[in-house]
């Protein structure tokens, strides 16, 4: 069993600002670890996690990959998150290079077709549409959850992208829950981008019923 990153070093102010880990995040690195296994032998050489957060996540696989061969990437709206993200990293012997972005958007063209790994878990609480505009500009804690209408106002951003930062080899991580409609999601990508997909790990966490998906060409 591959540990839970160490996150001693954040604090209550951190986690004031930054989406503290919780059953979302912990879905996620189970997904990876069934995983690591196919995700080691395909030999990547290039990972990239949208909105980091607290950099749990982005330490975690490179405790899988090693940090000898792979680069690891992220970005995060959140300023805070970023710094949060580079401590993360430094604490638990990963290097994580961070930028401070909406999604993806600065990186599309210069990582063309160069994603190993992307990883995604997006705010997907449904809100209202002027909510989840509102978290992004303030680029806060809020930004981490509140996902406008059905919660996809902002993953529908990044699924625009997926398709022109996957590599060859390329796996997607997507967080979801079932108000998100993942088969809609998963028929989408098949139809626009023939990217094929499957549901790696599905639980139910008080509220919410969430899913991990795993997109691939």
């Amino acid at each position: 069993m591959i540990p839970t990153p160490d996150l001693s070093h954040l604090t209550k102010q951190d986690y004031d600002h930054v989406y503290e880990p919780a059953e979302d995040t912990f879905i996620l690195l189970d997904a990876l670890e069934q995983d690591a296994e196919e995700l080691r032998v395909s030999y990547p050489r290039l990972c990239l996690e949208i909105g980091s957060g607290s950099g749990c996540v982005s330490s975690f696989i490179g405790a899988i990959l090693g940090t000898s061969t792979i680069l690891c990437l992220a970005t995060d709206i959140n300023p805070h998150a970023c710094r949060c993200t580079r401590l993360t990293g430094r604490q638990n012997k990963t290097p994580i290079d961070v930028v401070n972005a909406s999604l993806a958007s600065p990186l599309v063209q210069r990582l063309r077709h160069a994603v190993d790994v992307l990883i995604f878990n997006p705010p997907y609480v449904p809100t209202y549409a002027d909510e989840a505009d509102d978290a992004q500009q303030g680029a806060d804690i809020q930004g981490a959850w509140a996902g406008g209408e059905i919660g996809m106002q902002v993953t529908d951003v990044l699924l625009d992208q997926v398709e022109d930062l996957l590599s060859p080899i390329g796996r997607f991580y997507l967080v979801a829950v079932k108000q998100n409609d993942v088969p809609a999601i998963r028929q989408r990508m098949l139809d626009t981008y023939r990217l094929s997909s499957e549901v790696v790990l599905e639980r139910r966490a008080g509220g919410e019923y969430l899913f991990v998906v795993r997109f691939s060409r």
